[in-house]
Protein backbone atom coordinates (compact mmCIF):
# COMPACT_ATOMS: atom_id res chain seq x y z
CA UNK A 1 0.00 0.00 0.00
CA UNK A 2 1.67 3.80 -0.87
CA UNK A 3 2.07 6.47 1.66
CA UNK A 4 -1.14 7.78 0.57
CA UNK A 5 -3.10 5.11 0.77
CA UNK A 6 -1.88 4.39 3.98
CA UNK A 7 -2.85 8.04 5.15
CA UNK A 8 -5.79 7.87 3.43
CA UNK A 9 -6.91 4.85 5.48
CA UNK A 10 -5.32 5.79 8.80
CA UNK A 11 -7.59 9.45 8.35
CA UNK A 12 -10.90 6.92 7.45
CA UNK A 13 -10.52 4.59 10.34
CA UNK A 14 -10.15 7.08 13.14
CA UNK A 15 -12.88 9.72 11.36
CA UNK A 16 -15.87 10.11 13.88
CA UNK A 17 -13.47 8.38 17.44
CA UNK A 18 -12.37 9.95 20.33
CA UNK A 19 -9.73 7.83 22.29
CA UNK A 20 -10.97 7.88 26.07
CA UNK A 21 -9.55 4.88 28.96
CA UNK A 22 -7.43 3.47 26.20
CA UNK A 23 -10.13 2.81 23.65
CA UNK A 24 -11.42 4.22 20.84
CA UNK A 25 -15.13 5.62 20.83
CA UNK A 26 -17.58 6.70 18.86
CA UNK A 27 -19.70 9.01 21.21
CA UNK A 28 -23.32 8.34 20.11
CA UNK A 29 -25.87 11.25 19.45
CA UNK A 30 -23.27 13.82 18.29
CA UNK A 31 -23.09 16.46 15.84
CA UNK A 32 -19.97 15.79 13.60
CA UNK A 33 -17.30 18.60 12.03
CA UNK A 34 -15.93 18.21 8.76
CA UNK A 35 -11.94 18.27 8.31
CA UNK A 36 -11.35 19.67 5.17
CA UNK A 37 -7.69 19.89 2.95
CA UNK A 38 -6.97 23.48 2.77
CA UNK A 39 -5.36 22.95 -0.55
CA UNK A 40 -8.61 22.34 -2.89
CA UNK A 41 -11.49 22.24 -0.04
CA UNK A 42 -12.13 18.79 -0.48
CA UNK A 43 -13.62 16.99 3.34
CA UNK A 44 -10.78 14.25 4.00
CA UNK A 45 -12.35 12.98 7.41
CA UNK A 46 -14.78 13.68 10.22
CA UNK A 47 -14.82 13.75 13.84
CA UNK A 48 -17.64 14.65 17.17
CA UNK A 49 -18.16 17.67 18.31
CA UNK A 50 -18.20 16.77 21.80
CA UNK A 51 -20.42 18.25 24.40
CA UNK A 52 -20.11 18.37 27.99
CA UNK A 53 -20.71 14.87 28.38
CA UNK A 54 -17.79 13.76 26.51
CA UNK A 55 -15.40 16.47 28.43
CA UNK A 56 -17.02 14.22 31.79
CA UNK A 57 -15.68 11.06 30.42
CA UNK A 58 -12.23 11.88 29.59
CA UNK A 59 -12.00 13.48 32.85
CA UNK A 60 -13.24 10.69 34.37
CA UNK A 61 -10.95 8.52 33.13
CA UNK A 62 -7.53 10.13 33.35
CA UNK A 63 -8.66 11.11 37.48
CA UNK A 64 -9.28 7.36 37.84
CA UNK A 65 -5.75 6.41 35.95
CA UNK A 66 -3.68 9.47 37.20
CA UNK A 67 -2.80 7.75 41.08
CA UNK A 68 -1.41 4.37 39.70
CA UNK A 69 0.54 6.31 36.89
CA UNK A 70 2.20 8.78 39.22
CA UNK A 71 3.11 5.79 41.64
CA UNK A 72 5.24 4.28 38.70
CA UNK A 73 8.77 5.27 39.06
CA UNK A 74 9.66 8.38 36.82
CA UNK A 75 12.20 6.39 34.69
CA UNK A 76 9.18 3.68 33.71
CA UNK A 77 7.36 6.75 32.61
CA UNK A 78 9.97 7.98 30.68
CA UNK A 79 10.21 4.60 28.86
CA UNK A 80 6.84 4.71 27.47
CA UNK A 81 7.28 8.14 26.21
CA UNK A 82 10.67 7.58 24.44
CA UNK A 83 8.57 4.59 22.82
CA UNK A 84 5.94 6.55 21.57
CA UNK A 85 8.82 8.93 20.06
CA UNK A 86 10.19 5.95 18.52
CA UNK A 87 6.90 5.17 17.10
CA UNK A 88 6.14 8.41 15.32
CA UNK A 89 9.76 7.69 13.66
CA UNK A 90 8.79 5.06 12.63
CA UNK A 91 5.41 6.54 11.07
CA UNK A 92 6.58 9.68 10.16
CA UNK A 93 5.89 9.13 6.20
CA UNK A 94 2.00 8.64 6.91
CA UNK A 95 2.04 10.63 10.17
CA UNK A 96 3.37 13.75 8.09
CA UNK A 97 0.90 13.08 5.22
CA UNK A 98 -1.80 13.45 7.68
CA UNK A 99 -0.48 17.01 8.75
CA UNK A 100 -0.44 18.08 5.28
CA UNK A 101 -3.51 16.74 4.60
CA UNK A 102 -5.10 18.58 7.78
CA UNK A 103 -3.18 22.09 7.85
CA UNK A 104 -1.87 22.90 4.55
CA UNK A 105 1.87 23.32 5.15
CA UNK A 106 4.65 21.79 2.37
CA UNK A 107 5.39 18.34 3.05
CA UNK A 108 9.06 18.86 4.58
CA UNK A 109 7.87 21.36 6.71
CA UNK A 110 5.48 18.60 8.28
CA UNK A 111 8.39 16.38 8.31
CA UNK A 112 10.00 18.72 10.68
CA UNK A 113 7.14 18.82 12.77
CA UNK A 114 7.23 15.04 12.96
CA UNK A 115 10.86 15.36 13.95
CA UNK A 116 9.68 17.83 16.42
CA UNK A 117 7.10 15.73 17.72
CA UNK A 118 9.49 13.20 18.77
CA UNK A 119 12.04 15.57 20.02
CA UNK A 120 9.46 17.29 22.22
CA UNK A 121 8.42 13.45 23.91
CA UNK A 122 12.32 12.56 23.93
CA UNK A 123 13.66 15.75 25.67
CA UNK A 124 10.60 15.48 27.81
CA UNK A 125 11.44 11.20 28.58
CA UNK A 126 15.32 12.62 29.42
CA UNK A 127 13.76 14.54 32.82
CA UNK A 128 12.85 11.66 34.68
CA UNK A 129 15.82 11.14 36.26
CA UNK A 130 16.42 15.13 36.95
CA UNK A 131 13.11 15.54 39.04
CA UNK A 132 14.91 16.82 41.79
CA UNK A 133 14.01 18.32 45.34
CA UNK A 134 15.82 20.22 48.40
CA UNK A 135 17.10 19.33 51.89
CA UNK A 136 17.68 22.29 53.81
CA UNK A 137 18.85 23.45 57.31
CA UNK A 138 15.80 24.30 59.61
CA UNK A 139 16.19 27.05 62.86
CA UNK A 140 15.05 23.99 64.88
CA UNK A 141 17.54 21.18 66.61
CA UNK A 142 17.67 18.26 64.82
CA UNK A 143 15.48 19.04 62.07
CA UNK A 144 15.13 19.07 58.12
CA UNK A 145 12.99 21.19 55.98
CA UNK A 146 12.64 18.77 52.80
CA UNK A 147 11.20 20.08 49.50
CA UNK A 148 9.71 17.57 47.19
CA UNK A 149 7.81 17.76 43.54
CA UNK A 150 4.76 16.10 43.54
CA UNK A 151 2.85 15.60 39.86
CA UNK A 152 -0.62 18.16 39.67
CA UNK A 153 -2.76 15.35 38.70
CA UNK A 154 -5.09 15.76 35.91
CA UNK A 155 -3.73 17.94 33.01
CA UNK A 156 -5.70 19.23 29.86
CA UNK A 157 -4.00 20.28 26.55
CA UNK A 158 -5.61 22.60 24.32
CA UNK A 159 -3.50 22.76 21.25
CA UNK A 160 -3.72 25.30 18.48
CA UNK A 161 -4.07 24.50 14.67
CA UNK A 162 -0.89 25.36 13.08
CA UNK A 163 1.05 22.68 15.03
CA UNK A 164 -1.46 20.11 15.26
CA UNK A 165 0.94 17.26 16.38
CA UNK A 166 4.07 19.27 17.90
CA UNK A 167 2.50 20.96 20.30
CA UNK A 168 0.18 17.91 21.89
CA UNK A 169 3.50 16.39 22.41
CA UNK A 170 4.99 19.80 23.81
CA UNK A 171 2.74 19.68 26.33
CA UNK A 172 1.88 16.12 26.72
CA UNK A 173 5.51 14.57 27.17
CA UNK A 174 6.38 17.11 30.03
CA UNK A 175 3.21 16.53 31.68
CA UNK A 176 3.23 12.52 31.65
CA UNK A 177 6.74 11.98 32.48
CA UNK A 178 5.94 14.19 35.46
CA UNK A 179 3.48 12.01 36.46
CA UNK A 180 0.54 13.91 35.17
CA UNK A 181 -2.12 12.06 33.18
CA UNK A 182 -3.59 14.48 30.20
CA UNK A 183 -6.78 14.98 28.29
CA UNK A 184 -5.86 16.68 24.68
CA UNK A 185 -8.92 18.55 23.41
CA UNK A 186 -7.75 18.35 19.34
CA UNK A 187 -8.77 21.26 17.01
CA UNK A 188 -11.65 20.66 15.47
CA UNK A 189 -10.17 22.13 12.34
CA UNK A 190 -7.08 19.78 12.30
CA UNK A 191 -7.64 17.07 14.71
CA UNK A 192 -6.60 13.98 12.81
CA UNK A 193 -2.76 14.48 14.33
CA UNK A 194 -3.82 14.13 17.88
CA UNK A 195 -6.07 11.34 17.16
CA UNK A 196 -3.12 9.65 15.06
CA UNK A 197 -1.10 10.44 18.26
CA UNK A 198 -3.46 8.28 20.31
CA UNK A 199 -3.50 5.24 17.78
CA UNK A 200 0.19 5.13 18.43
CA UNK A 201 0.31 5.49 22.15
CA UNK A 202 -2.41 2.51 22.30
CA UNK A 203 0.35 0.34 20.57
CA UNK A 204 3.00 1.72 22.77
CA UNK A 205 0.41 0.32 25.86
CA UNK A 206 0.36 3.32 28.00
CA UNK A 207 -1.71 2.29 30.53
CA UNK A 208 -5.81 2.92 30.17
CA UNK A 209 -6.83 6.34 31.20
CA UNK A 210 -3.34 8.03 31.19
CA UNK A 211 -3.61 10.09 27.82
CA UNK A 212 -6.80 10.81 26.14
CA UNK A 213 -8.04 12.74 23.30
CA UNK A 214 -11.37 14.57 22.26
CA UNK A 215 -12.31 16.99 19.65
CA UNK A 216 -14.93 19.41 19.76
CA UNK A 217 -15.21 23.44 19.21
CA UNK A 218 -13.98 25.20 22.21
CA UNK A 219 -16.75 27.39 23.18
CA UNK A 220 -18.41 23.76 24.05
CA UNK A 221 -16.28 21.14 25.08
CA UNK A 222 -13.29 23.41 25.47
CA UNK A 223 -15.40 25.47 28.19
CA UNK A 224 -16.33 22.17 29.39
CA UNK A 225 -13.20 21.32 29.88
CA UNK A 226 -11.50 24.43 31.79
CA UNK A 227 -14.34 24.46 33.63
CA UNK A 228 -13.97 21.03 35.39
CA UNK A 229 -13.78 20.72 38.94
CA UNK A 230 -11.35 17.38 38.15
CA UNK A 231 -9.13 19.14 36.05
CA UNK A 232 -5.95 20.93 37.81
CA UNK A 233 -3.56 22.17 35.50
CA UNK A 234 -4.25 23.96 32.03
CA UNK A 235 -2.01 24.15 29.05
CA UNK A 236 -3.22 26.48 26.03
CA UNK A 237 -1.63 27.40 22.76
CA UNK A 238 -4.05 30.09 21.11
CA UNK A 239 -4.99 33.50 20.34
CA UNK A 240 -5.24 36.43 23.17
CA UNK A 241 -9.32 36.51 23.21
CA UNK A 242 -9.27 32.24 23.94
CA UNK A 243 -6.50 32.75 26.85
CA UNK A 244 -8.47 35.25 28.30
CA UNK A 245 -11.37 33.60 28.33
CA UNK A 246 -9.82 30.69 30.08
CA UNK A 247 -7.91 32.66 32.48
CA UNK A 248 -10.99 34.06 33.85
CA UNK A 249 -13.45 30.32 33.81
CA UNK A 250 -10.40 28.64 35.60
CA UNK A 251 -10.67 31.34 38.46
CA UNK A 252 -13.59 29.68 39.95
CA UNK A 253 -11.01 26.64 41.34
CA UNK A 254 -7.98 28.60 40.91
CA UNK A 255 -6.23 26.44 38.31
CA UNK A 256 -2.74 25.97 37.41
CA UNK A 257 -2.34 27.99 33.95
CA UNK A 258 0.16 27.81 30.96
CA UNK A 259 -0.69 29.91 28.17
CA UNK A 260 1.31 30.69 24.60
CA UNK A 261 -1.10 33.18 23.56
CA UNK A 262 -0.28 35.59 20.02
CA UNK A 263 2.63 37.36 19.25
CA UNK A 264 3.56 40.45 16.70
CA UNK A 265 7.46 39.65 16.72
CA UNK A 266 9.76 43.06 15.60
CA UNK A 267 12.12 41.95 13.07
CA UNK A 268 14.82 45.23 13.56
CA UNK A 269 17.72 45.18 10.98
CA UNK A 270 20.31 48.03 11.65
CA UNK A 271 22.79 49.65 9.41
CA UNK A 272 25.48 47.48 10.02
CA UNK A 273 23.52 44.07 9.49
CA UNK A 274 24.38 41.64 7.18
CA UNK A 275 21.78 42.11 4.69
CA UNK A 276 21.87 39.44 2.92
CA UNK A 277 21.82 37.16 5.78
CA UNK A 278 19.05 39.44 7.37
CA UNK A 279 16.75 38.80 4.02
CA UNK A 280 17.09 35.40 4.13
CA UNK A 281 15.84 35.02 7.95
CA UNK A 282 13.03 37.45 7.17
CA UNK A 283 11.80 35.41 4.64
CA UNK A 284 12.14 32.13 6.23
CA UNK A 285 10.16 33.62 9.41
CA UNK A 286 7.68 35.29 7.87
CA UNK A 287 6.74 32.69 5.37
CA UNK A 288 7.36 29.29 6.97
CA UNK A 289 4.45 27.60 7.42
CA UNK A 290 2.25 30.48 5.20
CA UNK A 291 3.30 32.83 8.18
CA UNK A 292 1.24 30.62 11.03
CA UNK A 293 3.82 30.66 13.53
CA UNK A 294 3.44 32.82 16.81
CA UNK A 295 7.54 33.65 16.33
CA UNK A 296 6.76 34.81 12.95
CA UNK A 297 8.46 38.03 11.71
CA UNK A 298 5.07 40.21 12.27
CA UNK A 299 6.57 43.92 11.52
CA UNK A 300 10.05 44.88 10.10
CA UNK A 301 12.17 48.25 11.39
CA UNK A 302 15.06 48.95 8.85
CA UNK A 303 17.35 51.25 9.84
CA UNK A 304 17.11 54.28 6.69
CA UNK A 305 20.49 53.89 5.74
CA UNK A 306 19.71 50.39 4.22
CA UNK A 307 16.11 50.42 4.04
CA UNK A 308 15.89 50.63 0.41
CA UNK A 309 18.30 47.78 -0.35
CA UNK A 310 16.79 45.68 2.20
CA UNK A 311 13.27 46.01 0.88
CA UNK A 312 14.73 45.67 -2.89
CA UNK A 313 16.22 42.17 -1.68
CA UNK A 314 12.85 41.12 0.32
CA UNK A 315 10.61 41.89 -2.80
CA UNK A 316 12.74 39.49 -5.11
CA UNK A 317 13.03 36.63 -2.75
CA UNK A 318 9.31 37.04 -2.26
CA UNK A 319 7.97 37.59 -6.09
CA UNK A 320 10.09 34.23 -6.54
CA UNK A 321 8.42 32.00 -4.04
CA UNK A 322 6.91 29.04 -4.88
CA UNK A 323 3.27 28.71 -3.76
CA UNK A 324 1.42 25.01 -4.71
CA UNK A 325 -0.11 21.55 -4.03
CA UNK A 326 1.70 21.19 -0.39
CA UNK A 327 2.51 17.68 -1.20
CA UNK A 328 5.26 18.21 -3.74
CA UNK A 329 7.11 20.94 -1.46
CA UNK A 330 6.01 24.10 -2.71
CA UNK A 331 7.55 27.29 -0.64
CA UNK A 332 4.19 28.03 0.93
CA UNK A 333 1.37 26.34 0.78
CA UNK A 334 -2.27 27.06 1.85
CA UNK A 335 -3.73 29.02 4.62
CA UNK A 336 -5.60 26.87 6.83
CA UNK A 337 -9.27 27.91 6.23
CA UNK A 338 -11.26 30.01 4.24
CA UNK A 339 -11.93 32.18 7.03
CA UNK A 340 -8.64 32.66 7.79
CA UNK A 341 -8.35 33.85 4.05
CA UNK A 342 -10.81 36.25 4.83
CA UNK A 343 -9.36 37.56 8.02
CA UNK A 344 -5.84 38.27 6.51
CA UNK A 345 -7.54 40.19 3.67
CA UNK A 346 -9.79 42.48 6.05
CA UNK A 347 -6.30 43.16 7.76
CA UNK A 348 -4.37 44.04 4.35
CA UNK A 349 -7.58 46.41 3.84
CA UNK A 350 -7.52 48.24 6.89
CA UNK A 351 -3.80 48.53 6.55
CA UNK A 352 -4.07 50.10 3.23
CA UNK A 353 -7.19 52.31 4.26
CA UNK A 354 -4.64 53.86 7.11
CA UNK A 355 -2.36 54.61 4.12
CA UNK A 356 0.41 51.57 4.13
CA UNK A 357 1.84 51.58 0.85
CA UNK A 358 1.84 48.51 -1.07
CA UNK A 359 5.29 47.18 -2.30
CA UNK A 360 4.06 43.98 -3.85
CA UNK A 361 0.07 42.99 -3.80
CA UNK A 362 -0.70 39.88 -2.93
CA UNK A 363 -3.90 37.95 -1.91
CA UNK A 364 -6.29 35.39 -2.55
CA UNK A 365 -5.53 33.21 -5.91
CA UNK A 366 -8.81 33.01 -7.77
CA UNK A 367 -7.64 31.25 -10.70
CA UNK A 368 -5.98 28.41 -11.97
CA UNK A 369 -5.41 24.74 -9.95
CA UNK A 370 -4.95 26.85 -6.77
CA UNK A 371 -8.57 28.56 -6.81
CA UNK A 372 -9.90 25.79 -4.66
CA UNK A 373 -7.92 25.63 -1.81
CA UNK A 374 -6.71 28.78 0.91
CA UNK A 375 -4.17 30.07 -1.32
CA UNK A 376 -2.58 33.55 -0.89
CA UNK A 377 0.62 35.07 -2.67
CA UNK A 378 2.59 37.49 -0.54
CA UNK A 379 1.82 40.64 0.13
CA UNK A 380 4.56 43.53 1.42
CA UNK A 381 3.51 46.89 2.34
CA UNK A 382 5.08 49.62 3.86
CA UNK A 383 3.95 51.91 6.90
CA UNK A 384 4.64 55.56 7.52
CA UNK A 385 3.30 55.39 11.38
CA UNK A 386 4.04 52.65 14.25
CA UNK A 387 0.62 53.12 14.79
CA UNK A 388 -0.71 51.34 11.76
CA UNK A 389 -3.21 48.30 12.67
CA UNK A 390 -0.48 46.22 10.49
CA UNK A 391 2.09 47.19 12.94
CA UNK A 392 -0.08 46.53 15.92
CA UNK A 393 -2.00 43.52 14.60
CA UNK A 394 -0.89 40.03 14.78
CA UNK A 395 -1.02 38.69 10.67
CA UNK A 396 -1.01 35.27 11.25
CA UNK A 397 -0.23 35.18 7.42
CA UNK A 398 1.72 35.65 4.61
CA UNK A 399 1.92 39.79 4.96
CA UNK A 400 4.26 41.82 6.39
CA UNK A 401 4.91 45.85 6.73
CA UNK A 402 8.01 47.58 7.56
CA UNK A 403 8.74 50.84 9.02
CA UNK A 404 11.91 52.89 8.90
CA UNK A 405 13.97 53.91 11.33
CA UNK A 406 17.05 56.55 12.64
CA UNK A 407 18.29 54.50 15.53
CA UNK A 408 18.85 51.23 17.58
CA UNK A 409 16.97 53.49 20.38
CA UNK A 410 14.13 54.47 17.84
CA UNK A 411 13.94 50.62 16.82
CA UNK A 412 13.45 49.59 20.36
CA UNK A 413 11.32 52.57 21.29
CA UNK A 414 8.47 51.20 18.19
CA UNK A 415 9.35 47.11 19.30
CA UNK A 416 8.23 47.22 21.88
CA UNK A 417 4.99 49.29 21.63
CA UNK A 418 2.96 46.54 21.98
CA UNK A 419 0.95 44.56 23.73
CA UNK A 420 2.65 41.04 22.98
CA UNK A 421 6.13 40.19 24.29
CA UNK A 422 6.37 36.65 22.61
CA UNK A 423 9.42 36.91 20.25
CA UNK A 424 12.01 39.68 19.00
CA UNK A 425 14.50 39.75 15.82
CA UNK A 426 17.62 42.01 15.98
CA UNK A 427 20.34 42.30 13.28
CA UNK A 428 23.48 44.05 13.86
CA UNK A 429 27.20 43.74 13.85
CA UNK A 430 27.69 45.48 16.81
CA UNK A 431 28.45 43.83 19.90
CA UNK A 432 27.49 46.34 22.52
CA UNK A 433 23.40 46.49 20.33
CA UNK A 434 23.60 42.64 20.80
CA UNK A 435 24.49 42.44 24.28
CA UNK A 436 21.70 45.11 25.27
CA UNK A 437 19.46 43.96 23.61
CA UNK A 438 18.10 41.34 26.29
CA UNK A 439 18.15 44.51 28.80
CA UNK A 440 16.16 46.05 25.98
CA UNK A 441 13.75 44.43 23.95
CA UNK A 442 10.75 43.44 26.56
CA UNK A 443 10.18 39.99 24.87
CA UNK A 444 10.44 36.59 26.34
CA UNK A 445 12.51 35.17 23.15
CA UNK A 446 15.27 36.86 21.09
CA UNK A 447 16.77 36.00 17.65
CA UNK A 448 20.21 37.51 17.57
CA UNK A 449 21.21 37.29 14.08
CA UNK A 450 19.06 34.35 13.13
CA UNK A 451 15.84 33.10 12.09
CA UNK A 452 12.97 31.61 14.46
CA UNK A 453 12.96 28.30 15.78
CA UNK A 454 13.25 27.25 19.44
CA UNK A 455 14.96 24.17 20.65
CA UNK A 456 13.87 21.62 22.71
CA UNK A 457 16.39 22.62 25.82
CA UNK A 458 15.30 26.48 25.90
CA UNK A 459 12.42 28.01 27.40
CA UNK A 460 9.54 29.20 25.54
CA UNK A 461 7.85 31.88 27.34
CA UNK A 462 6.00 35.04 26.14
CA UNK A 463 5.89 38.34 28.36
CA UNK A 464 2.63 40.89 28.27
CA UNK A 465 -0.45 39.68 26.76
CA UNK A 466 1.82 36.82 24.81
CA UNK A 467 1.39 34.28 27.84
CA UNK A 468 1.40 33.22 31.04
CA UNK A 469 4.23 30.52 31.99
CA UNK A 470 5.75 28.68 29.24
CA UNK A 471 6.81 25.19 27.40
CA UNK A 472 10.52 23.15 26.78
CA UNK A 473 13.05 22.46 28.68
CA UNK A 474 13.93 22.50 32.06
CA UNK A 475 12.07 25.72 33.16
CA UNK A 476 9.14 23.91 31.38
CA UNK A 477 9.14 20.76 32.56
CA UNK A 478 9.02 22.21 36.45
CA UNK A 479 5.96 23.38 35.36
CA UNK A 480 4.19 20.84 34.94
CA UNK A 481 5.48 19.77 38.54
CA UNK A 482 3.91 21.07 42.05
CA UNK A 483 6.42 21.64 45.23
CA UNK A 484 6.02 20.22 48.84
CA UNK A 485 7.51 21.26 51.74
CA UNK A 486 7.85 19.06 54.69
CA UNK A 487 9.40 19.62 58.46
CA UNK A 488 11.18 16.90 59.84
CA UNK A 489 12.18 16.58 63.42
CA UNK A 490 14.12 14.01 64.53
CA UNK A 491 14.84 15.11 68.20
CA UNK A 492 13.19 12.04 69.56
Amino acid sequence: MSNVAKELEVIRILSGKAFIGGEFKEPAGLETIEVENPANAETIGFVPAGDEELANTAISAARVAQSSWAALPAIERARLVERLAAKILEHKDVFARIIVREQGKPLDQAFGEVDATASFLSHAASMARRIGGDILGSDNRYEEIHIRRHAYGVVVGLTAWNYPAALAARKAGPALVAGNTFVLLSHEITPMSGLYIAQLVKEVGFPSGVFNVVSGRGPVIGRALVDHAGVDLISMTGSVRAGQEIYASAASHLKVLRLELGGKAPFVVMEDASIDRAVDAAIAARFANCGQICTCNERMYLHSKIADEFLEKFISRTQSLRIGDPMVNPDLGPKVSAAEVEKVAKMVARGEAFGDQVLLKGGKIEEGSLAKGNFIAPTVLESSSNASPLMQEEIFGPVVSSLRVDSFEQAVSYANDTAFGLSAYLFTSSHRRLAQAPYLLKFGELYLNRANGEQVQGFHTGWGKSGLGGEDGVYGFDGYLRKQTSYANFDI
